[in-house]
């Protein structure tokens, strides 16, 4: 249990989504940091960058975990589109189905000391928290979420600090004296900035900060692995190496 009196310092992770080039560099930062704690907001193995390194890394961990949207992706039924069902098909290749049943029984929120953890929303897996989308000619972005309905949210967990990850966008905000911090995403950029992210989440007396960490890694090395690996390495190589997601990756 975290206690709420002493300094601590939290290493947040998110949506790293079978990237294990991308978690060299950020758990490397990590060990380097010291953390008291680890905390993974889900998405961890839904990605071609070698997925069952990324996955034996994060277990390693011994993580405060939620799921993610992609977990659910795992339960029976979870795939619907064919692109998906056969990315499902290859991903049970390549990862344990021992490892895929625990991602997929991870719980959708948790509570940990100040701290309150969740993927998308404290309700859904598939929402966003902090920023909300907005269509546009090129696709789309991330905007921030009308500040009315973020406090609606907020406001009933009485926590510290609410973490999310889900829109690979990294940002905090305050409502009333709670934190509401996303912590951005390990592998696949929506910003134009390849670079892996991580939040060290600090406090002391009593007060909550945060640093958003940004990590340059191996992509040549990810990206040859996918396309050596998998039939989805042309996808895997747009999405890493040019740090842009215009389209919402929520086919399922």
């Amino acid at each position: 249990m975290v206690q709420t009196s002493s300094p601590l310092r939290v290493a947040v992770l998110s949506d790293a989504h079978g990237n294990a080039y991308a978690l060299d560099a950020v758990l490397a930062a990590i060990r380097a940091a010291s953390p008291d704690l680890i905390v993974n907001l889900g998405d961890q193995v839904e990605g071609a960058a070698d997925p069952a390194r990324a996955y034996a890394m994060q277990a390693e961990l011994g993580a405060s975990e939620v799921r993610g949207n992609n977990e659910e992706k795992l339960w029976p039924g979870g795939r619907r589109s064919a692109l998906s069902r056969r990315y499902g098909d290859w991903l049970g290749a390549q990862v344990p189905p021992q490892a895929l049943a625990r991602l997929a029984a991870l719980p959708l929120t948790l509570r940990q000391g100040d701290l309150y953890l969740c993927h998308g929303t404290p309700t859904s897996a598939w929402e966003s928290l902090l920023w909300v989308w907005q269509r546009d000619g090129a696709g789309g972005f991330y905007r921030s979420r009308d500040p009315r309905q973020l406090r609606a949210l907020v406001e009933p967990l009485s926590a510290g600090v609410v973490l999310c990850g889900h829109t690979h966008r990294p940002g905090a905000t305050r409502v009333n004296d709670t934190l509401v911090l996303n912590a951005g995403a390990v592998s696949d950029q929506v910003d134009g900035d390849p670079r892996a992210r991580w939040t060290l989440l600090s406090r002391r007396a009593g007060h909550w900060s945060a640093e958003f960490r940004a990590e340059a890694y191996d992509m040549a090395g990810a990206v040859t692995w996918a396309q050596g690996h998998s039939d989805f390495g042309g996808g895997e190589a747009e999405l890493l190496l040019s740090g842009e997601m215009t389209l919402r990756g929520d086919d399922t």
